[in-house]
């Protein structure tokens, strides 16, 4: 048998390649772990989930400041926002979570953290800073970047990305976003309650295309509310620098022209796999525009070689690198042949309302030739949603012919939290009458899960055949008001 420097080495320091560092490393393997940034945490950590929350959260509590009338509260004019205290307070929170994820952490784990650009020099071979490193198998876990699409003139117009966005100087009078997906409209709310005059530019109808039609439009809706402006089906003709502003010109479906201006320029159209520069052409490894090719069990062509996270071309989220993570353990380390599933994979978009969601919605649904029904409630008639001004969404439960849960969907407040009791449902393969007979505490926003389950089964237990069975064996006598009650004997 050869002798590598290493079992295991690791390309990417992000979520997917610290899962399987951090357990490779306790399991006993020789662990190397490679990252081209100054510090591990990857792009979740630095330039995407921890800093859009933690401004997400910022931009909520300042809308709240100037909404004190909504709860009985005196109105009040908050000063302007300074964004270089925002961005203070974005780095202090990396900061904390840093620690987590800290060079002497994975040290004390067992496993090696080198920093650097490498590339592949054979199938078991990179080079690093002019030295050659081998290791029996590789995880290539580097992560995604915003992807910047062809527009004319964008490449001499100064514009933001994910990479930028939290770390302004000061806050931009008027923004234009390119793009409706999850952090376009993320990014749209934060910096209109901050401020910001904001325009979102996408190409087809709808916001937040993945998600169906009647959600989406409510997530537009109350973000129109708060002043965002969406402009929809429309094509970008080209961008240019106007010195203070940035100019993008459009054009609608009925090819009219259109020009918009704004001081700042966020281009959110989507992510493109970090494969550049690995030498993955040099061992012949298959990769596109998507990201690198892998069988279920996260293989390459090669297959001591894995992928994981975003740069395998997934579900670009967090928790499905940190779950893939997991995979390439049991194949690379305990050599089991564990697969990814996918089927339960749960996602949120976190604007105000948020918009959480697992399993199949009616797109999906319809377009895989599913026949489906809906179950809704609102969280207008939520006690706590109520008390909290929060009465805006709702719950939508798809259910397949045999009554079994296909997919759930949360708009609404704390609907990231509320989906956790459908992540256990669904993957515990969970009755609906288990639920629907549990005891939720009471009040709170988790009842409303308990509710769109109870009215399948009412449906049921109130119908008709069940009242006059009931009635025949027990002799009840029906109703004692309302219009069915005509027919009572009136009590003196």
């Amino acid at each position: 048998m050869a002798d590598y420097d290493y079992d295991l080495g690791i390309i990417g320091g992000g979520a997917a390649g610290l899962t399987v560092a951090s357990g490779a490393a306790q399991l006993g393997a020789k662990t190397l772990l490679i990252e081209k940034e100054e510090a591990l945490g990857g792009d979740c950590l630095h330039f995407g989930c921890v800093p859009s929350k933690t401004l997400i959260k910022t931009a909520h509590v300042y809308h709240l400041m100037k909404n004190g009338p909504h709860f009985g509260l005196p109105a009040l004019t908050p000063p302007p926002v300074d964004f270089r205290e925002v961005s203070a307070r974005i780095k202090a929170v990396i900061g904390v979570i840093q620690q987590h994820d800290s060079v002497e952490r994975f040290c004390k784990l067992g496993a090696k953290v080198a920093f650097g650009s490498p590339e592949f020099a054979d199938e078991h071979t990179i080079t690093l800073d002019g030295k050659r490193i081998s290791a029996r198998a590789w995880a290539i876990a580097t992560g995604s970047s915003a992807l910047i699409p062809p527009i004319e003139g964008l490449d001499q117009t100064p514009y933001l990305t994910n990479r930028e966005i939290f770390y302004l100087e000061k806050l931009p009078g008027s923004m234009i976003i390119l793009g409706a997906g999850p952090i376009a409209v993320e990014m749209a709310q934060a910096f209109c309650r901050l401020g910001t005059r904001v325009t979102v530019i996408q190409r087809s109808g709808q916001i937040l295309s993945k998600e169906d039609q009647d959600m989406a439009g409510i997530v537009q809706q109350e973000l129109e509310k708060e002043g965002v402006a969406f402009v929809l089906n429309v094509a970008v003709v080209r961008v240019g620098d106007l010195g203070r502003e940035r100019e993008v010109v459009i054009k609608n479906e009925a090819g009219e022209i259109r020009t918009l201006k704004a001081e700042a320029l966020l281009v959110a159209l989507g992510r493109s796999p970090n494969v550049a520069g690995l030498g993955l052409e040099k061992i012949d490894l298959p990769f596109d525009r998507q990201g690198i090719k892998v069988d279920r069990r996260l293989r390459t062509s090669h297959r001591h070689i894995y992928a994981a996270g975003d740069v395998s071309g997934g579900y670009q989220f967090t928790h499905v690198a940190g779950y893939e993570g997991g995979i390439v353990l049991s194949n690379a380390i305990f050599h089991l042949p564990r697969k990814a599933d996918y089927t339960h994979v749960p996602w949120c978009t976190y604007t105000h309302p948020e918009l959480a969601s697992i399993g199949m919605n009616e797109k999906s649904a319809r377009k895989a030739g599913i026949e489906y029904s809906v179950w809704t409630e609102e969280f207008s008639g939520n006690d706590r949603a109520l008390a909290e001004g929060e009465s805006v969404g709702r719950i939508k439960l798809l259910l397949d012919k045999k009554e079994k849960p296909l997919g759930i969907q949360i708009l609404g407040p704390q609907a990231g939290n509320l989906l956790s009791e459908w992540v256990a449902i669904m993957n515990g393969g969970v009755g609906l009458s288990k639920i629907a007979s549990a005891i939720h505490p009471y009040p709170t926003l988790g009842e409303i899960n308990k509710k769109v389950i109870g009215s399948v089964f009412s449906k049921k237990i109130f119908s008709g055949p069940v009242r006059k069975a009931l009635k025949f064996f027990f002799r009840y006598k029906g109703a004692a008001c309302g219009p069915e009650a005509g027919g009572a004997k009136r009590q003196e």
